[in-house]
């Protein structure tokens, strides 16, 4: 039996934890159902374990978000780049999430940093590209979908060759590939309602300070089917 590897970069908000499970949790929450026979699920904590393995010893990579900042350069952050490099190269499926897309971003020569708008958060409508349209992954979403969003830094320059595949207001680059099989994502599949609504309570004073309506955004979470489905989607390609 082959696995997946889910990279473990950060932890979410200790109430999310208690009530819905870690990061790594909500994704094998969304993958359990759709995994396939010959594939197990694995949890590699990248700030405790270091860098892992061979890439080409998974038969694919998810990265998680974090409340770390790429820009940063946590030592243990700076250590993924060139693992993440070698798996590009190798053409090992990977799947990054808001910090995932952001450090695998920055790994292939692109620039993630603070958002001059400031945070985005809440469920967001989210758009694919011409390109979106076109790709293998992408293609099985709706023009227009909702997504769960909340990060303060997004990725502020591609990298080059990287493909833009779906956009929205606030980020130009909601979802980009970078090779064959290797895509991320700014905006969070693995996320349920309630986790959502969570981080929106735990983020109210920071979001007031920018002129934001929390309580309007807390209304208007809704289901995210669509997005959420990329995870499932994404196994195919393992």
């Amino acid at each position: 039996m082959t696995s997946l590897v889910i990279i473990k970069t950060g932890d979410a908000f200790p109430e999310v934890v208690d009530q819905y499970g870690d990061f790594e949790q909500l994704f094998i929450n969304q993958l359990s159902t759709a995994l396939p026979t010959h594939l197990s699920l694995k949890v590699w904590d990248a700030r405790k374990q270091g860098v892992p393995p061979s890439p080409t010893s998974f038969a694919g990579i998810m990265l998680t978000g974090s409340h770390s900042m790429v820009s940063e350069q946590e030592p243990w952050s700076e250590a993924l780049k060139p693992w993440l490099e070698q798996a590009l190269a190798e053409n090992v499926p990977m799947l990054g999430v808001c910090y995932g897309h952001q450090l695998m971003a920055s790994a292939f020569g692109g620039i993630s940093d603070y958002h001059p708008a400031g945070r985005e958060s809440g469920t967001r409508n989210v758009r694919l590209t011409q390109a979106g349209h076109q790709d293998p992954l992408f293609s099985k979403l709706p023009t227009h979908f909702s997504a769960h969003l909340t990060h303060a830094q997004s990725v502020m320059q591609l990298p080059p060759n990287a493909t833009v595949l779906a956009h929205n207001n606030h980020d130009a680059h909601q979802a980009l590939r970078y090779g064959p099989r290797q895509w991320s994502v700014q905006f969070h599949p693995e996320f349920t309602r309630p986790v959502m609504h969570a981080y929106i309570e735990r983020q109210k004073a920071a979001l007031r300070d920018q002129g934001e309506n929390p309580d309007a955004l807390i209304d208007a979470i809704t289901d995210t089917q669509a997005a959420s489905s990329l995870l499932r989607h994404f196994l195919r390609f393992t």
